[in-house]
């Protein structure tokens, strides 16, 4: 699997970067919240290896927010809530 680099920058954004690919991400702590994750950042890392076990890095939108996901992959919510039982 890809090395998947999250970097916090402040007011819910994220920088990240895999395999020579930057985006730009928008997560808030109470999505994660919401999904069980520990921290936003923890959940665009899953959301990542999520995204990257269904197409290819170069497919993924250079920036959006993370809930946007669910509009190309539905299953994203509970795929997430998943990974942290």
């Amino acid at each position: 699997m890809a090395r998947i680099e999250v970097v916090p920058q402040g007011g819910g954004e994220f920088a990240v970067r895999v395999e020579g690919w930057s985006f730009a991400v928008t997560a808030s702590d109470g999505l994660a919240g919401e999904l069980g994750a520990p921290d936003a950042q923890a959940l665009v890392q899953q959301s990542f290896a999520f995204l990257l076990e269904r197409e290819p890095v170069g497919s993924i939108l250079p920036r959006f927010d993370l809930t946007l996901i669910e509009r190309y992959f539905p299953e994203w919510r509970e795929e997430m809530r998943g990974r942290w039982r």
